[in-house]
């Protein structure tokens, strides 16, 4: 049992709905022959529009907790619930169409499809959510131009350096007008002037467009650039506060 003073989910005057819910959030591991407790008794919310950093070292729970809440993985115990529906009660094709309609991700390694181009990355989410190819393209347009990649549609990832590369995945991540997004480390392959560059669109965007963005980080002061931090350690909420801007 772990001595550490359990932080109770924050409370904030605020008219704005809640979009995500996480109550006794508890998940372990087994590795080898250790189990290994990645979240305990995690309770937080998350508003509609809210831009939220988790930030903490290695190990402590960060990528768990992003997981769970983006349906990538299941709970041991405790709920989670997007826009008032829990996740343990949808079905794995309800689950599947949350993650194509409400949820877009950004991952650390980009996860782009090395063999199409730049414009056949953003559009492939669209093809999943069977939209008309003339509605794809002018969405598909859009997106390039809202990441300063129109003049780059046509070139492979392979062709692109780290920072487009993470531009299209973050294109990408908006292309089925998602209202969550969530983003583990998007700057960690990145130099720092790059990081910042591309952490700061992710984070503009999101307010451009209304989205609840909750993202991960290592680094204090990218944690800094969002409107509220939360701290994480041994898979416990240890810090849960509003950034001074």
């Amino acid at each position: 049992m772990s001595d550490k003073k359990k932080i109770k989910p924050r409370t904030r005057k605020t008219s704005k709905k809640i979009f995500v819910d996480v109550k006794d959030v508890s998940k372990s591991y087994t590795m080898g022959e250790v189990e290994v407790q990645a979240l305990r008794n995690v309770s937080l919310s998350f508003s509609a529009g809210e831009i939220v950093s988790i930030v903490g070292p290695s190990g402590s729970g960060k990528t768990t907790l992003l997981n769970v809440i983006g349906a990538l993985d299941y709970v041991d115990s405790g709920s989670i619930s997007i826009n008032g529906k829990k996740l343990s009660s949808m079905k794995d094709k309800e689950l599947s169409f949350l993650r194509r309609d409400t949820i877009g991700y950004v991952f650390q390694n980009f996860n782009l499809l090395e063999e199409i181009n730049a414009e056949k990355n953003i559009e492939m989410p669209l093809i999943l959510a069977n939209l008309e190819k003339e509605e794809r393209k002018k969405r598909v347009e859009k997106l390039l131009k809202s990441v300063d990649l129109l003049e780059r549609r046509s070139h492979n990832p392979d062709q692109l350096s780290g920072g487009e590369q993470q531009r299209v995945a973050i294109a990408r991540a908006l292309a089925n007008n998602p209202k969550l997004l969530l983003a583990d480390e998007p700057t960690g392959n990145l130099d720092s002037k790059t990081g910042e560059k591309v952490l700061q669109l992710l984070i503009d965007l999101s307010k451009t467009h209304k989205k609840t963005l909750i993202y991960v980080t290592h680094a204090e002061i990218s944690a800094a650039l969002a409107d509220r931090q939360i701290h994480m350690s041994d898979g416990s909420i240890v810090k849960d506060f509003q950034t001074k801007k």
